[in-house]
């Protein structure tokens, strides 16, 4: 792949951005809440709810997406999205929900409808909308970039950008929260402007250096010297109605439907569950190994509740994830050598292990008032599975049934219908916790991991639509 230089340059570009697009799509979709949360002055359900619309909205969005994708081509419709996601991030820091900088936005003044409380609720609102639905746009950017520029090395090249998502549940959701809690003060606004700033850039390197695919420069996939053999015969124009009469379509809807669901549910509510154990357990918590950081963070007043999460989770996240890193590259390789229907098999087994990592605290926290250690580490080792696995794995299913050609005509309705039940995962998981049956929630979700294996296993009878080229 390397040996064609000119070819090399446009990878290694892709692969360093890729990496980019992957760690800002993963925290502004789902991570970052867990910050706002952990600091706002509003009700989770209150900050939940723009994210949650947001996702009905994306299903649309991605079909939108994906036919502008087809119809103009991807730089073109990604570099807006960027730009607009910048700008929710101003607006939310702009919105300053924030218990500890300014007492006037307690929950209290917000339930007596403060005027000026509302109003800055709003601005959060339709800040955090906005980059819901526009932040997606690099996930699938980075997809389809992925698929035209490579084939051979599909599975190894998402597994290299899919870097990005783990990464940012080690520098993102551990390192930001716990920095934002010790140096900060609780005020998440410089994260925000940081990642606006960030955008921009990124931005302006999309339209400097990255093109939509290999033809664009004279160059064919991998940086071959030839087109893919593969592709010999006439394209075939996939509408709407054929990806829906397709068997394998709904193959994919369902499998990687059920892993995405279990991202969305165990990542969008995770503060949400340590913040409840903190509270029915407080007895406990104040006389355990955390009492002193219980207390001194206020008990249950202003971030006392989030004792648990930053005094021992996001600490070993952090570990978990950054030894769950090397597995988004590791998936790709097995995509690689062994077949997509292998890898995909390996990874719904991963999704377990967040899910019992989560669940296993339950008892730990309400006996000692401290966390289960070794399953904190299994949850962030999980983490890094899904949120790097998910990404790497999905695009390279729908390469392996669909090819190059064809990858965004059948992505497009796939990720669409995809996006029905995760649109409210994490919501069912919030309230389920809020009402005090969390521990039911995680089951649920270990059946949904279940129903999501069984249906990989039709694909061990498939043939990769491009195994000419694999290699």
């Amino acid at each position: 792949m390397l040996k064609n230089k000119k070819f090399a340059k446009y990878a290694i570009a892709f692969n360093i951005i890729g990496i980019v697009f992957m760690f800002l799509y993963s925290g502004l979709q789902n991570d970052q809440i867990n910050i706002i949360q952990g600091f706002s002055a509003w009700e989770n359900t209150s900050t939940q709810l723009p994210m949650t619309v947001g996702n009905f909205v994306c299903i649309v969005l991605t079909f939108i997406f994906g036919t502008c994708f087809i119809k103009f081509g991807v730089r073109k419709t990604l570099i807006p999205c960027i730009i607009l996601s910048a700008l929710g991030c101003v607006g939310i820091a702009a919105a300053n929900g924030l218990a500890a900088i300014n007492p006037a936005l307690q929950v209290a003044a917000h339930a007596a409808n403060d005027p000026a409380v509302e109003g800055i609720y709003w601005l959060f609102w339709v800040s955090l909308f906005v980059i819901r639905c526009t932040c997606m746009c690099l996930q699938m950017a980075g997809f389809q970039l992925a698929a035209s520029w490579f084939v051979r090395y599909r599975g190894r090249v998402l597994g290299i950008i899919t870097l990005g998502s783990p990464l940012f549940s080690v520098v993102g959701t551990s390192g930001m929260t716990t920095f934002i809690a010790n140096n900060l003060g609780g005020d998440y606004r410089p994260f925000y402007y940081g990642i606006a700033v960030l955008l921009v850039v990124v931005a302006v390197l999309v339209a400097l250096i990255l093109r939509d695919k290999p033809e664009d420069v004279g160059l064919y996939p991998d940086g071959a010297d030839h087109a893919p053999k593969s592709e010999n015969e006439d394209e075939v124009k996939l509408s709407v109605g054929d990806v829906l009469k397709k068997g394998k379509s709904w193959l994919l809807i369902c499998n990687y439907g059920a892993f995405q669901f279990i991202i969305n549910a165990c990542m969008g509510s995770m503060v949400v569950w340590f913040v409840h154990l903190c509270v029915t357990n407080a007895g406990t918590v104040e006389t355990g190994a955390l009492g002193g950081m219980f207390m001194g963070m206020g008990g249950l007043q202003g971030a006392g509740a989030m004792a648990l999460f930053v005094g021992q989770a996001v600490k070993w996240l952090s570990v978990g994830a950054i030894v769950g890193i090397p597995m988004s590259f590791i998936f790709g390789v097995i995509d690689d050598k062994f077949g997509t229907p292998v890898a995909s098999l390996i990874l719904g087994i991963t999704e377990l292990f967040p899910i019992f990592g989560l669940m296993a605290q339950y008892n730990a926290v309400a006996t000692t008032g401290s966390c289960n250690v070794p399953m904190l580490v299994l949850w962030g080792f999980g983490v890094a599975c899904m949120t790097g696995g998910v990404p790497t794995l999905h695009p390279a299913s729908v390469g392996f049934m669909f090819g190059r050609r064809e990858y965004q005509a059948a992505n497009r309705v796939i990720m669409a219908i995809q996006l029905i039940p995760s649109a409210v995962a994490a919501m069912m998981m919030t309230i389920l916790i809020n009402s005090g049956k969390g521990v039911l929630g995680y089951w649920i979700l270990v059946a949904i991991v279940i129903f999501g294996l069984a249906t990989t296993i039709p694909m061990f009878k498939m043939k990769d639509a491009m195994a000419e080229d694999r290699g």
